[in-house]
């Protein structure tokens, strides 16, 4: 793409507007963020998605407009362009340090470019293309700063928003109706609460990059997918790691909650687990307590992304309960405390749905060799998990030492210990 000015140039470098070198910049563009990545060292630690989204078509608008004005124009949807890019900058948390480093790196590259092909006669005519270029520097420097720090106080004080104000109430159990009207917001009768659990996203690990702004664009995606799929009916406390949301009753159901969870894994690009837990509003307390011990124990018994409703964990969640039955299934899976191997090949299968196929990928072994350890668990245990009444024993006896704490007697150190998303 190159920039074709309707202005008169009035700035001129050996005879050639002074924009010669600059028409590009689809090309100078993608240059400059390649420079940007070598020498701009906060630039390194951001996500690939925001190097090559956000970043590159910023800094091509920057360059549009920078061309426009250095041939005596100006184009004020650049300008708009600019602010809308701040505003999402500063919602997923990239410095604005780091922002003006690469917007004056840009300008010295681009600089640089225009003094190659300088002349000695060309001297006062740099003067004024120096001071041109200082102007539109002040321009997009005042521009992208006043949108992120607007934008960035309007991040911060979402925490105080009507519709945060009475999620919290709701949660708390001392939502009012007069709350509800100053927050101009509907109370439903029931609502179905959602315990949510939002796993790092794998370029959090990546030490080159900055993990915190990888999480926030996370939580900016998954809040987005929300927002577009349930609207402004949604209630939701949400973090990096997960929370809870309130859908009034009838809004989203059946078939149809499974493949909202399916979307906002897909936009938050990690497997989200969640689970449900109906109630009426004044039982919202008591819910959202239950949904999120479910949640918990999903997360002990690793299993498969998605929507987990009471109904699918009822006989896990009394398994639970404390009482001698709970002590004696913890007793039953002793016998593989020295096996490790054969711990976690249970652990997978049952957590697999019984798919030997996918259990030994998931182990890397032969699924002739899951056979043979199933074959050996139930000589150690007892309980032959080919058959319906030995697997229900294993399955009881997993739910109950995925409880048993690192502290107890003969506890496993294999147990996967969960907390519960703030």
């Amino acid at each position: 793409m190159t920039i074709a000015s309707t202005a008169q140039p009035d700035l001129t470098v050996s005879g050639q507007p002074v924009t010669s070198s600059l028409k590009d910049v689809r090309a100078l563009s993608r240059k400059m963020v390649g420079h940007f990545i070598e020498n701009v060292a906060p630039c390194r630690t951001l996500p690939g998605e925001a190097i090559n989204g956000d970043i590159t078509t910023i800094t091509r608008t920057c360059l549009e407009l920078a061309v426009s004005m250095l041939d005596g124009s100006d184009i004020p949807e650049k300008t708009q362009q600019l602010r809308v890019g701040a505003e999402g900058w500063a919602r997923e948390g990239i410095p604005i340090d780091t922002i003006h480093h690469a917007v004056h790196e840009g300008f010295k590259l681009g600089f640089d470019l225009i003094l190659a092909d300088a002349t000695a006669a060309d001297f006062d005519s740099l003067k004024s293309v120096g001071r041109r270029l200082l102007e539109i520097l002040d321009i997009i420097t005042s521009t992208v700063s006043h949108a992120y720090v607007r934008e960035l106080r309007a991040v911060v004080g979402e925490h105080h928003t009507a519709a945060h104000t009475l999620t919290s109430a709701l949660l708390g159990g001392h939502a009012t109706s007069t709350m509800a009207r100053e927050c101009g917001i509907e109370i439903a009768a029931s609502y179905s609460v959602l315990a949510v659990s939002i796993p790092p996203h794998p370029e959090e690990a990546d030490a080159r990059l900055d993990g915190k702004v990888v999480a926030r664009r996370k939580l900016r995606r998954v809040q987005a997918e929300l927002a577009k799929r349930c609207g402004d009916g949604a209630l939701s406390l949400l973090s990096v790691d997960g929370g809870t949301i309130l859908l009034p009753t009838g809004l989203v159901s059946g078939e149809a909650l499974d493949h909202l969870i399916e979307q906002l894994s897909r936009s938050a690009q990690v497997p989200i687990a969640a689970t449900l837990v109906d109630a009426v509003t004044a039982r919202v307390p008591a819910a959202t307590d239950q949904a999120h011990e479910l949640l918990d124990m999903v997360q002990r018994l690793r299993c498969v992304r998605g929507l987990y409703r009471f109904d699918d964990l009822a006989l896990e969640y009394q398994l639970t309960r404390p009482g001698p039955g709970l002590e004696r299934l913890r007793t039953i899976l002793s016998p593989l405390d020295e096996h490790p191997d054969l711990f976690e090949t249970l652990q997978r299968h049952i957590s697999n749905n019984l798919n030997r196929q996918r259990t030994a990928r998931a182990l890397h072994v032969h699924t002739n060799t899951v056979d043979y350890r199933l074959k050996r668990i139930g000589q150690l245990t007892g309980f032959d998990p080919s058959e319906a009444a030995g697997l229900w024993y294993l399955r009881a006896a997993l739910v109950a030492r995925s409880y048993q704490q690192p502290g107890d007697p003969g506890a496993s150190r294999r147990t996967v210990t969960a907390t519960r998303p703030s």
